[in-house]
């Protein structure tokens, strides 16, 4: 086995409001953020956590949340500079801030810029105010455009932009037509996405009316063409970007790189460099219970069977449309590809067409991306 790449996740909790579809852990603001005392207890964290890497080199850090751009662009400095303290950073590291362009931060594009900040990520959704209020999103088309021209004017490296599909009651020609809108901003990168139920959200007690499965195979399949078309080449099975523009953090999560996770509820995945064996660590939930000084920041960590590898490596790198190199699989895992019946199982992958062999790879064919989820339940 190797080391893989090793990224950083840092968590910010808080949000203006809670999103009716969103499960991620965050926290809508009720009070001030705490964020001096916050960050202290990131770096606390993270001072833990390097001990489990050594002199190991970060090659990206992601500030996700939540909504990372409510704090001041001198904290995310505080942030930065902590972490350069603490870790060996590439000099070259791409770094990531989740934004929303529903409130004033985004006129701290510079700010975030000159924090260290190199690449802004701006949750828009939707340019459609009927779709943004469906949502719960507090901004409208117009805020979008804005921070879309913060992002260009701020001198950042690149930004993306996070769009849905397939929202509440949506025809085709509405949801390309928001396709077009953020094609129109230009970012060099497109997280193109389709609104999913997620169990305990609001939206999982009170459904809304979705788009039927026909209108939503020809939203993207029509949208991939619309994409395309506009030089955005589809490399994840929701992420599109420009030539030289993909997210390398979220490359290294689907490519089974490691990864330190800080912050409330932060998942980190570490593979052990003397025994090869992989742990997965999570982080106390409730920013409450993170900042109460008697306990400790990590809620689990969990040494993840050898069992569980072969499924946790291709349920991550078959995401990607790019072809896996076959001796990543060992490399990475440890395992042969005859234990735990994962040969006769890609075999069977492969017969049914969803993927596709040759000496060196494999790689997820066209009717496998389509249903992905039935390639991924043979590999069970």
């Amino acid at each position: 086995m190797i080391s893989p790449p090793l990224s950083l996740y840092i968590h910010i909790p808080w949000c203006v409001q809670k999103c009716p579809y969103c499960d991620f852990n965050s926290h809508g603001v009720k009070q001030a953020i705490p964020e001096k005392e916050y960050i202290a207890h990131l770096l606390d964290d993270l001072t833990e956590d390097a001990k489990r890497i050594g002199s190991r080199e970060v090659k990206t850090i992601f500030f996700g949340g939540g909504t990372p751009s409510l704090f001041s662009p001198e904290g995310i400095a505080r942030i930065l500079q902590g972490v350069r303290q603490r870790l060996n950073l590439a000099d070259d590291a791409e770094i990531t801030l989740e934004a929303n362009p529903g409130t004033v931060e985004s006129e701290n594009f510079n700010g975030f810029r000159q924090a260290g900040v190199n690449r802004i990520s701006i949750g828009v959704q939707s340019f459609q105010s009927d779709k943004l209020t469906a949502l719960g999103r507090i901004h409208d088309g117009h805020q979008a455009q804005a921070a879309a021209g913060y992002a260009h004017a701020s001198g950042l490296n690149s930004f993306n932009m996070d769009l849905m599909h397939g929202l509440p009651q949506q025809s085709v020609d509405n949801a390309l037509g928001d396709l077009r809108q953020a094609i129109d901003q230009q970012p060099p990168h497109l997280s193109w996405y389709q609104l999913t139920i997620e169990p305990n959200t609001l939206f999982a007690s009170k459904p809304p009316i979705l788009p039927d499965d026909d209108i939503l195979w020809d939203i993207q399949q029509q949208g991939h063409d619309l994409l395309a078309a506009n030089g955005y080449q589809q490399y994840e099975i929701s992420a599109y970007s420009l030539p030289e523009h993909q997210c390398q953090h979220n490359l290294n999560y689907w490519r089974f790189g490691d990864y330190l996770g800080i912050g409330c509820g932060a998942h980190g995945k570490i593979t052990d460099a003397q025994t090869g064996k992989i742990t997965r660590t999570v982080k106390v939930k409730h920013p409450k219970g993170y900042m109460d000084l008697s306990q400790a920041y990590l809620a689990s960590a969990t040494l993840v069977p050898d069992e569980d590898l072969p499924f946790e490596f291709m349920m991550n790198r078959l995401r990607l449309v790019e072809p896996c190199p076959k001796q990543d699989y060992e490399l990475l895992t440890g395992l042969e590809l005859t234990q735990f019946g994962l040969a006769q199982k890609l075999q069977d992958a492969i017969d049914k067409g969803l993927l596709v062999d040759s000496a060196e790879h494999w790689q997820v064919s066209p009717l496998g991306r389509r249903y992905l989820n039935s390639l991924l339940e043979l590999l069970v």
